[in-house]
């Protein structure tokens, strides 16, 4: 595979593979390196990439396994917002600041789940992934999926309401 194919074939996927690395490594700066790192690696293979028949499959699978060997050696308790602090306009004040005290509050049992918990949860309800990309990503079949998504809401939902239940 020469450059120009190369360019053609794999980058209109960098946002897609930099939104995947952004979740799982929960931070900026890894993710960019990691989705270079995920780039480089496919070059290296360009070679053999000719008989690829889904190239954002598999590089989406590269990315997940560099994210995990990233994940495997990192020491960092690396965190991110998972709901955004921004609300309507139209909301008053008061909402607004209700809102963003039970967001916080979400957010801080979000982060109490166990990590292959909240990692699906991120992609199911903080960025709007299907159950086939969680799958592709994640390497999970779509039951595992959909139980371990029903028990970390089910978390989340019991451990709000039984502990901050207004």
């Amino acid at each position: 595979m020469d450059a120009e194919t190369f360019k053609q074939v794999f980058l209109p996927h960098h946002q897609k593979l930099y939104r995947i690395a952004f979740r799982i490594v929960q931070n900026q700066v890894y993710a960019e390196d990691i989705v270079q790192e995920t780039y480089i690696k496919l070059w290296e293979k360009r070679k053999d990439l000719d008989d690829i028949n889904n190239a954002e499959a598999f590089s989406i699978i590269v990315l997940r396994n560099n994210c995990l060997d990233f994940l495997r050696s990192s020491k960092d308790g690396i965190t991110q917002e998972l709901i955004p602090d921004s609300t309507t306009s139209d909301v008053s004040m008061i909402e607004s600041i209700e809102i963003k005290d039970k967001a916080s509050i979400v957010k801080s049992i979000i982060n109490q789940l166990p990590e292959q918990q909240k990692q699906i949860l991120q992609f199911k309800d903080c960025d709007g992934y299907t159950h086939e990309e969680i799958e592709m990503i994640t390497g999970l079949n779509a039951v595992n999926i959909r139980v371990i998504l029903s028990r970390a809401r089910k978390s989340v939902r019991d451990s709000y309401y039984s502990k901050y239940k207004e």
